[in-house]
């Protein structure tokens, strides 16, 4: 099919995602520096070689590994592990390596621990390798005796887990406005894919379970049908267009220009990123981790993408990427686009897994 721009007036249907936002220097320890050796030189490396450096050090040191991330200043990769032999290895590879306290197997076991003694709404956590510790947030309406357990929990955990507090609340929500509609509500459209060779669009799971048909206007026509969506456990939804929509693989910057998109990707931590909705059109940031949970309301969503990217009601379902690599569809957070807060997002590799979908 021969793609043309989308009209102004369906522009949030390009690819910038929809929006019901759901809801809601670092200090490197060199391990094998001595007084008589200089330290070793990490290779300068962007953030995809990075990752893939990441996955390779991650299967060869096994149970020696305890994460990682991409300092984006000196463009390095930084390996937490455990022990000098590990060290060795990763700076003979190329990355930084940190000597930390805690394994994989103890942060997941202490992840494992607040799941099942602290899933109370209002809460999330995240693996920090920049701490080496599981980050337990909660926000501004988890009071006394809810507040007690978490805290209680987190403490037994000792220097396991940290928690901390956000001025915010995180919410799964969608909020009236002018983008992609259905029956009142309105999120943003993230990517546009194909599957079977037809065409498609993703966005937030809390989206698709509230609705089934959607247009490009309030009280407008048509363009699509919710065909499946996942909320909570996943965040994701996929809707087939009905319409002869114009649908090319492209994300709305807002500015009178698009953001090609040829290829999903996992994010890294510490990696730069952008987020396109129909609120608060586009923003950037930072991820700062991988693997997160969220208690919404609703229920719990795991496995997301953390970032300081801002995002508010509207905006959910919307599109987080890198340059031409999608990441993310927007799921929810806390805090808005003036005082700040975390965002959090699906990541895009297993929505088009689950559904068997491309990109395009």
């Amino acid at each position: 099919m021969k793609h043309r721009r989308i009209p102004k007036r369906r522009a949030a249907v390009a690819g910038a995602g929809i929006a019901a936002l759901v809801a809601a220097g670092i200090t490197f320890q060199t391990a094998n520096a001595s007084e008589n050796s200089p330290e070793p030189t990490p290779h300068t490396l962007s953030v995809a070689k990075a990752g893939k450096l990441a996955s390779s050090l991650g299967k060869d040191l096994g149970a020696d590994a305890a994460g990682s991330y991409y300092d984006a200043k000196g463009k390095h990769l930084v390996v937490n592990v455990l022990d000098k032999s590990a060290a060795d290895a990763v700076e003979s590879a190329g990355g930084k390596a940190r000597i930390v306290e805690n394994s994989l197997a103890e942060l997941k076991s202490a992840r494992a621990t607040l799941d099942d003694k602290a899933a109370v709404p209002g809460t999330s956590w995240a693996m920090d390798p920049a701490t080496n510790k599981v980050v337990v947030t909660a926000d501004r309406t988890v009071k006394g005796a809810a507040l007690d357990k978490v805290a209680s929990t987190v403490k037994s955990l000792g220097g396991k887990a940290e928690l901390k507090r956000s001025k915010g609340e995180y919410k799964a929500l969608l909020a009236g406005g002018d983008a992609i509609w259905g029956g009142g509500s309105r999120c943003s459209l993230g990517f546009n894919v194909v599957k079977g060779g037809e065409p498609h669009f993703l966005t937030a799971g809390h989206c698709g379970n509230a609705v089934k048909s959607w247009s490009d206007s309030q009280g407008g026509q048509e363009i699509g049908t919710t065909q499946e969506s996942s909320f909570p456990g996943n965040d994701y939804a996929l809707v087939k267009y009905t319409a002869d929509t114009p649908h090319p693989s492209e994300v709305n910057l807002y500015n009178g220009s698009t953001q090609a998109i040829s290829k999903a990707g996992e994010a890294t931590v510490g990696q730069k990123v952008q987020r396109s909705g129909s609120t608060t059109q586009v923003h950037d940031g930072e991820v700062t981790a991988l693997g997160a949970t969220v208690n919404y309301q609703e229920g719990q969503v795991d496995g997301l993408i953390q970032t300081t990217v801002c995002a508010e009601p509207g905006d959910s379902g919307g599109a987080l990427f890198a340059g031409d690599t999608a990441l993310g569809l927007t799921s929810g957070g806390s805090g808005d686009c003036s005082a700040g807060g975390e965002t959090f997002f699906q990541p895009v590799p297993e929505a088009l897994s689950a559904y068997g979908a491309e990109i395009g």
